[in-house]
């Protein structure tokens, strides 16, 4: 392309493209994800916990009010990373953070930034699975990031970009042995955004004009992928307000909220998707003291307050008979999740940001955790530290390892040590 030809390109994607596109995917997923389930690679059920993970990315794009590229790709990259579930998801949430942050502080963006920022994306997808040898979706990733790198350097429009990144995984995939569920995952990904781009829904089971109900009869509901990513504590300076109610009432803002009594009032914590309405039906109740509203989806330092234990253990279990073993042995804090209903990173999250324990060890006993628990890791910081399985055998193991008096690093490396 000339030149002049490269000057020529002056498309602007708006608020409203990144709209269509993201619900492109998400519709895209629906459906193909029982036929990436039935592909090998990427864990249990992968197109599952993809599908999960893309209905917590587009649900903050219905009935939001900003209209920005930059504050949409935000919103949807913090839901995406705390709604992640299995390998795949925290995967493919991690090119929503790279989008997120490419787009940041853009009104709108010309075909060449957003190419860019599907570039930032590619990347941190790649950097979200650091074991050898390399996995099939981050084969056809790099292979997607070095078509759309030329096409972006060509300055052509957005539609191109995708396609000539489609192409180029395309031709990477025929040297790989078999088709495996990572690389369909990009691939859907990538077409749905195309499809989205361009209005051509296949199934349009999230309409983001006509509201959700305009969904199909029987297609799973986003509404059950909703993550409330921003933990919201304040003090509310009113000695005769009633904790009980305003907990009650609070209710409607999160399934997670704490009221505690305090000298001059009480003191609220609970996590939600809309800081400004808590805040908005908290000012009637009494001035607000100390606000303090934190991203969990990022790297956040988190003191615990009036902690009852200095340590205790975190773990997943499946059902109620795994439970009760793992209380049995110690376990503290338990997050239900299986292998083929992989727990995401907001319920892992959620569960350490209790003040049960000033610090938790999380122990895993699926390799479909793992990327998930290191995502809570990295998001948590020294609050939380890793013991990771391969099995619940192991985890016994390790779990019988665990000392109450020792701390979160030292248990870790005992637990570790008891695995051999």
């Amino acid at each position: 392309m000339s030149d002049l030809n490269k000057s020529e390109n002056r498309e602007v994607i708006t608020g409203g493209d990144f709209k269509r596109m993201v619900s492109g995917a998400y519709s895209e997923f629906l459906l193909e994800y029982e036929a990436i389930n039935a592909l090998p690679g990427a864990g249990h059920l992968p197109g599952t916990h993809v599908l999960h993970t893309m209905g917590a990315a587009v649900m903050p794009l219905v009935d939001v009010k900003d209209n920005g590229i930059g504050g949409l790709a935000r919103r949807v990259s913090a839901a995406a990373i705390f709604g992640a579930r299995g390998s795949a998801g925290v995967v493919l949430a991690q090119l929503f953070r790279g989008l997120g942050t490419g787009l940041s502080g853009k009104y709108n963006a010309t075909s060449s930034e957003f190419g860019k920022a599907f570039q930032y994306g590619i990347l941190y997808a790649q950097r979200a699975i650091p074991e050898q040898p390399e996995r099939p979706i981050i084969t056809i990733a790099k292979a997607v990031a070095k078509g759309a790198y030329k096409a972006v350097r060509a300055n052509v429009p957005i539609s191109e970009i995708l396609e000539a990144a489609i192409t180029a995984g395309q031709q990477a995939m025929k040297v790989l042995p078999q088709e495996d569920a990572g690389a369909r995952i990009m691939f859907t990904f990538l077409t749905g955004c195309l499809k989205g781009l361009d209005g051509n829904f296949v199934s349009p089971a999230i309409s983001l004009s006509l509201g959700l109900e305009a969904g199909q009869p029987g297609m799973p509901d986003p509404r059950k992928d909703l993550v409330r990513p921003y933990c919201v504590r304040f003090d509310i300076r009113n000695q005769k307000i009633n904790p009980a109610e305003v907990e009650k009432e609070l209710e409607d803002y999160s399934p997670f909220v704490l009221v505690r009594p305090q000298d001059k009032g009480v003191q609220v914590h609970l996590h939600t998707d809309h800081p400004g309405r808590v805040l908005e039906q908290a000012v009637g109740w009494g001035p607000l003291k100390d606000i303090h509203i934190t991203n969990m989806s990022e790297s956040h330092t988190l003191i615990a307050e009036d902690a009852l234990q200095s340590v205790a253990l975190l773990a997943v279990a499946g059902n109620k008979a795994q439970a009760r073993e793992l209380q049995e042995a110690g376990v503290s804090v338990i997050v239900r999740g299986t292998e083929e209903a992989c727990p995401s990173v907001s319920e892992l999250v959620s569960a350490a940001h209790s003040d049960l324990a000033a610090s938790y060890v999380l122990v895993a006993w699926s390799r479909d955790f793992w990327l998930a628990c290191r995502q809570a890791k990295k998001l948590l910081g020294s609050r939380v530290e890793l013991v990771l399985c391969e099995n619940k055998t192991q985890q016994a193991a390790a779990i019988r390892a665990f000392d109450g008096g020792k701390s979160a690093r030292e248990n870790a490396e005992a637990m570790l040590a008891a695995l051999g």
